[in-house]
């Protein structure tokens, strides 16, 4: 069992309107802990997904900073309503000689993802307002009880909860309508109607 501290709890919302809840947030008391900032990630693994076979992720992060991120699998726990996980993070100051770092170690890039993210503190939880090519999202993480507490002060419906990561969203988006690419940039979905409300209520009855 991993230890405690390296566990990351949280759920995920769509965001319909992303002005509204934002304001929501505000109005509640949020504290701006990160202004908005663009976001590009990269998926390391072997050439035959080792690490995505095994539901982990080994992910570096680009914004203000870089950092490498390892994430287990997901914790199976029928007592826990939201998505737990291991995740380890480390930051370093050299995005390209990292990268190089790993494919040395014979992990290669395999999944770019990018999005426009702002941060938030409210009640004890970091809240997250993710802009993806796809559609927004509201994630919330810290305490589950917290978590819970709080998605009922923002008005989101519980049983509307997403558990789902943005990279395992895309391969049910990319599957749904057949499309010619993995890596979710901007530009892949600019000019395009496909949208997660595509496949949400497919996830939502499996």
């Amino acid at each position: 069992m991993p230890a405690v501290n390296n566990l990351e709890v949280e759920v995920k919302f769509l965001v319909v309107d992303l002005a509204a809840v934002r304001k929501q947030l505000l109005d509640a008391g949020a504290e701006i802990i990160r202004p908005r900032v663009y976001e590009r990630n990269v998926r390391f693994d072997t050439a035959d997904n080792t690490l995505l076979k095994k539901e982990e992720l080994l992910r570096l992060r680009q914004d203000t900073a870089v950092i490498l991120t390892f994430k287990g699998p997901s914790e199976f726990d029928l007592v826990s309503e939201a998505k737990v996980r291991e995740e380890i993070e480390v930051q370093a100051d050299d995005f390209d000689r990292l990268a190089v770092i790993l494919k040395r170690l014979g992990y290669d890039p395999q999944q770019v993802y990018e999005k426009y993210r702002e941060t938030f503190r409210l009640n004890n939880l970091e809240i997250v307002l993710d802009e993806m090519p796809y559609g927004n999202f509201i994630e919330l993480e810290g305490n589950e009880s917290d978590i819970k507490a709080t998605a009922s002060l923002l008005g989101l419906n519980w049983q509307e909860r997403i558990l789902s990561n943005y990279l395992a969203m895309m391969g049910l988006l990319a599957e749904y309508h057949n499309l010619p690419f993995q890596d979710v940039t901007f530009e892949n979905f600019r000019d395009s109607d496909v949208s997660i409300k595509d496949i949400l209520p497919l996830e939502n009855d499996s």
